[in-house]
This record gives structure tokens, sequence and C-alpha cells, in this order.
């Protein structure tokens, strides 16, 4: 077993290796960019070695940078984690010049699947089912939209060279082809330096299921059983599962049957995924082999009571697999999901900022725990704690939440109750989104495929509801009690006994109007009046008595009306985070005190559509100076964390000013262009 490796990844990923090499006794080097110089990831380990400045080309995909990192501080080997140069075959062999092993497959075996087109023909002459398409090296826009005609639409395009959802479109009609494939080429060359794509006919409700499998250097290949992936936006996963629900027997064998023969048919080495889609007949076709570990492996990891990683770093050593096909069973049914920051309420557009506040269910973190029929109920794969930034340079991911049951119905329990206690301030995140989606008839009754979001608009993205009287009553005691002990402890510093904010009046009670507006820009207005024991409140017309119960920092109890109410109030200036019942409010205060003679507050700022949703660069402009364009016309593309994000024109107008140009890196709400809307006729 190795004595030391150099971790050649960041975040949870880095996080999760760091322990189970600490388990195995196994010493740590981390490497890390100029804005990881504090991630979590570098404090876990033995060792960290600065790489260079945040973008990764110039840090995190730096491979010369790496290797001579590890032969520095004397790493025996290096694991990649997932992304960045985990599946590069000139960075394996260049380890291997090094003197170095990669904790990964073969070069050759990447090269024979990292081509997407290469590996369908691969599979085809090993007699795999594919699904109809072109994947041949002719790369003509009109070519290509010649073989999308005759496959039939709607067609998928896809990067050849891509994973994780980059560079992927669907196209619908002919009309729409040149401009798909445009932007699936940009995408693709700025993720993977390759634009060279594929096209095949997009099946109607498929479901993606992968299959985990795992080789050795003595000629030992297995499967570790299947995942289902199909919960996925904009072809990105977002729930994943183990085992898939309706899963036969016999289709999990042929299924695991084709993805060993697969890797067999590469001299497979280490852990890899074999993807598939399936239709809801049962059938499948060959899709792609990630050859790498995948971010859902704890689920794999839950069901069968293995370490996954461990198994990579005894494998890349030189020991043989440590269970045969025969010995792996599932146990039960575990669920993960990918705690992002993100807004899902506009089209999941990545989030920056600080995690000002984290708060995680009871978890077991970085362990699998417990026995192979009895795993940890909740685990915590994450990178990050509160405190750390979310910048735009990285994957916006926060955490993986898995959780594990003796069945689906239990598991689906587990993680709606972790993600009502999943709190997160600081920054937009899609945890109430997940808990929807997790509580929503179609995936609770296994109805999936990979339309699933797209189905269930109404059920996943309802209108926002009102603040209730309960967080608003949780809102208003909180202030009312911060106020209360600031007055206390500077009355006391003063020695005066009048100061105290108490609500006393000699022959009257005192009342007072609170001023909060929520992240719609809708108002409430309680009227607090206080009593003896506590307050009354007067909310949406109805008086309610009040009193404070108990309070443990963030965490109240209050007694509103006959009824007792708990829930957590986090305090970022002015702004009050209530979570209670499952659900997050965010309650603006306007504090007339703090802003007497200012102008009238701006409130939480949205973000107009002719500004720059983030940090990023401009890679298209499509509209000229002078130009009249109608509404939701595309006028810029940015990049920004690894997405492109088109700019579209809000109303019918005029583009008045083009203010940056292709290759620009522009500022979090910079203006992009000036445009006149069109005059209404009355």
């Amino acid at each position: 077993m190795f004595k030391k490796i150099l971790i050649a990844n960041r975040g949870e990923i880095a996080c999760r290796v760091a322990a189970t090499a600490r388990k195995l006794g196994i010493q740590t080097v981390a490497v890390y960019s100029e804005a990881d110089a504090d991630a979590r990831h570098v404090a876990v380990c033995d060792e960290a070695v600065l790489l260079g400045p945040a973008p990764a080309r110039e840090s995190y995909l730096c491979g010369d940078k790496i290797i001579a990192v590890a032969l520095a501080t004397g790493a025996e080997a290096i694991h990649p984690g997932y992304g960045f140069l985990s599946e590069n075959a000139e960075f394996a062999e260049s380890c291997a010049e090094a003197g170095l092993v990669f904790i990964g497959p073969p070069a050759a075996a990447m090269r024979a699947m990292g081509s997407k087109s290469a590996a369908k023909s691969l599979m085809e002459r090993a007699g795999v089912p594919l699904v109809p398409g072109y994947h041949g090296d002719e790369q003509g826009a009109e070519f290509l939209q010649q073989q999308a005609d005759r496959i039939g639409y709607p067609v998928l395009l896809k990067a050849s060279a891509g994973g994780g959802g980059k560079g992927m479109r669907v196209v619908d009609d002919a009309a729409a082809f040149k401009e798909a494939l445009a932007s699936c080429k940009r995408e693709a060359t700025s993720s993977f330096g390759d634009d060279k794509v594929l096209a095949e006919k997009y099946l109607q409700r498929p479901r993606h299921i992968e299959i985990q499998v795992f080789a050795d250097m003595h000629g030992n290949c297995i499967h570790l059983f299947e995942r289902d992936c199909s919960v996925q936006r904009r072809h990105q996963k977002v729930l994943e599962e183990a085992p898939a629900p309706g899963m036969t027997p016999e289709r999990r064998q042929a299924m695991g049957d084709a993805a060993v023969a697969a890797a067999k048919a590469v001299g497979y080495v280490g852990a890899g995924t074999v993807e598939f889609i399936a239709n809801q007949d049962g059938s499948f076709y060959f899709m792609e082999m990630n050859t790498r570990l995948q971010v859902e492996h704890p689920v794999t990891e839950m069901i069968t009571g293995t370490d996954l990683v461990e198994w990579q770093l005894r494998v890349a050593a030189g020991e043989p697999l440590p269970k045969r096909q025969e010995e792996l069973t599932i146990h039960g049914h575990a669920i993960e999901a990918r705690i992002y920051a993100e807004n899902p309420d506009k089209g999941f557009l990545p989030s920056i900022g600080t995690l000002r506040h984290l708060q995680t269910p009871g978890a077991v973190q970085f362990e699998l725990g417990g026995t192979p029929a009895q795993p940890a109920a909740v685990r915590i794969d994450s990178g990050v704690r509160a405190g750390d930034a979310i910048s735009p340079f990285y994957d916006p991911m926060i955490a993986k939440l898995i959780v594990w049951g003796a069945d689906r119905r239990q598991a689906l329990a587990r993680m709606a109750q972790a993600l009502a206690d999943y709190q997160i301030v600081g920054l937009a995140a899609n945890v109430a989104f997940l808990k929807r989606l997790v509580e929503s008839p179609a995936f609770a009754e296994a109805d999936l495929d990979t339309g699933l979001i797209e189905r269930n608009q109404d059920t996943l993205f309802p209108p926002k509801r009102s603040v209730s009287v309960a967080a608003l009553a949780l809102a208003a005691v909180a202030l009312i009690d911060d106020e209360r002990a600031a007055a206390a402890s500077l009355s006391g510093q003063r020695g005066d006994p009048w100061g105290h904010a108490t609500g006393w009046r000699l022959n009257a009670r005192y009342s007072r109007s609170l001023a909060f507006h929520d992240d719609q820009e809708k108002e409430y207005a309680p009227i607090v009046t206080y009593l003896p024991a506590g307050w009354q409140l007067a909310i949406r017309g109805i008086d309610v008595d009040v009193a404070l119960q108990s309070r443990d920092g963030a965490k109240l109890s209050i007694r509103l009306g006959e009824t007792s109410v708990q829930g957590t109030v986090r305090r970022d200036g002015d702004t009050f985070h209530v979570f209670a019942g499952g659900l997050h409010h965010i309650l603006q205060y306007n504090d007339p005190l703090a802003h007497a003679g200012e102008a009238e507050s701006e409130g939480g700022r949205s973000f107009s559509p002719l500004t720059a949703p983030m940090p990023g660069k401009v890679v298209a402009v499509l509209a000229t100076q002078g130009q009249e364009v109608k509404k939701g016309e595309p006028l810029v593309i940015m990049e920004a964390m690894k997405m492109e994000h088109t700019i579209a024109a809000p109303h019918d107008g005029t583009v008045d000013e083009i203010l940056y140009a292709v290759g620009d890196q522009v500022a979090d709400g910079a203006p992009l262009l000036a445009f006149r809307a069109a005059v209404q006729a009355s």
C-alpha cells in the first residue's frame, strides 16, 4: 500500500479521498489554487501546496505542476478525483513517465472510451445496442444537419469528449439546428478543448441507468449493480438512487454483463461507470463510459457496504479486488441529492457568495458507518464549511446529501426530513426545490425519466406563498428579544434603569408596527402590542397573543395563541432567515432608525436580463448596434461557472449600444448592452 499520495482535485471529492487515505494510514498532499487557500480540502490533508491563480487552466489543469509537486513532496501516487485531469490520458502517461502511479485506468482505456464517437464504434463491434445516430469525424455544419435530418427530430447533440452535461443540446427541429450546434461547439471547446460533436436520436421519456464496474490488474472485473440517474436538469444529474426502481433481476444481469464486457474490451483497470439510456419498456442502449469515479458513487457504497475509494487505492497498489461478483449483494435503498448554490426559480442560475450560515442534518461525515446490512442513515460529503465562499471559478456544489433506508419508502422519508433540516444562509441554494422534488408524486411513485422536472413544472415550481403567521411571529419575537438583550446590556453598562427595551408604559400599552418584506417584495406590517408577559400581534386582521417560551441561540420556541411553535431564526444584518416547518422564509426588516433619511430601499436586487448574472466571459454577441429585436431574442451569450447563459431581450425594442466584445471578462451585474424598449401604441 502507498505511504503518501497527492490528491489532484478540490472540494468534496478531495476531502473524501483524504478521509479514506487517513483510515488506511496513508499521508496526503493537497494542491490548491489561490481561490482555495482556505478551503476545507487544504485543511484536512497532511500537506498542501499552492499551484497558481484561481482559473483551473492556471492551477488544477496544470499537470506538469501537479507532477512536480508530487515528486517534491515524496508522493508515490496521484488520485485525480473526478473532473479536471481525471480522464486525461496524457496526464496519466506523464505520471507513469515520472515514476508515479495514476490512480485510475490505463491511458489506452481512457482514450478508447474518452471519445464518445470512438466508444460507440467499439461498442457497436462488440454487439452492444446503440441509439441511432452519427458518430463520425465529419464535422461540417451542413453535413451534420443532413445527418440530423436523416435521424429525425428531436436530435441530441453531444460533445464527443464531454461529460457532466457540458456541450449537450436538444434540437427540436431543423430551424433550430445551426444555432444549437454553434452553442454546443463553443461549450465543448471551453470545457474540453475539443469541439467535435456527435448526433443521435433523442428518445422520448428515457431513463438514465448506469452500472458501476471495477477491474484489477489480475484480470478480474465485476459490477456493483446499477444507479438510476434519470432526474436531471440541463442534462446534469440532480438526484441519484440505487438500486434502480423497477429493475428486474434479468435486466440487471443483462446490463451488468454488458458493462463488464465493455470494460474488458478496453483492458480496463480501476473504477468506472458504463452509462445506458433505457426505454420504459426495458430496452437499453449504450451511451458512454466514464473512466473515473462518479459524483454519485456513494449510493453504490451505501447499498453494497463498500468503500470504492479504498478499492481504488488497493487496486492501484496492485492488490486484487476485495470481493468477487458472487460476494456482492444489495442491501436496502440509497438516494443522493446534490446540494448546489443555485437558484432553481431563475433557471438554476448558479449563485456566488459566502456561506454565512450552514447547518446540516445529523450525519456521518465522510464515513460509511455501520455494517453492509445497516449503514448510516444519513451521510454528507462536502468540501465547504460555514464561512467559505462559493466562487465563480468552479462547480457550485455545496455538498452531496446521501440517505439509506431499508427500502425506498424509508429512504424517501429520510431524505425529505434531512432536506427539511438543511439550513443555508448567504447565497441561493436548491434545498427547498430538492424537498419538493423528493416529495413530488412523480418521484415518490418512481415515474422516472430524464424529463421529470420539465414534466412537473407546476408541482416543482409552485407560485410563491405568503409568509406564514408562524414565521412572521418567530421573526418578530427574535427581533424584539434581540432589542431587549442589547438595550439591557447597554443600560447595565451605563447604570440606566430607564433604557430597557421592555415596552413598559405608565398608564397605557405600547404598540409599534414592524415593517418586513419578503424576497418577492411583498410587504408585511405586524402590529406588536407589549403585554406584561409577552406581546399581542395583529397580523392580517388576526389578533393573537405571543410569548417566548425558550431560546437557545437561533433556536426559538414560542407560544402562538394556544399553539407551541418551534423554529430557527438566523439574522444576517436586517435580513431574517426563518426556518420552520421544513420551509425557509427570508424577511427583510426595515429599521426606521437605521435607515432614517435614506432613499426608499431597493430591496433585494434581481438581475436585469440585460446585465451579467455573475462574473464571466462574453462568448458571443448576437446583436448589432441599432438592431431592432423581438422579446426573447438572444442578444449576448456569457460563460460562467462552466455553463453558457443566454441574455435575451426582455421586450421588443432596439439595441442602442454594445458595451462588451467577445472574450471580455465582465463583473457581476455589469450592463452588457444598452437597450431601449419599443414604444407601445396607445
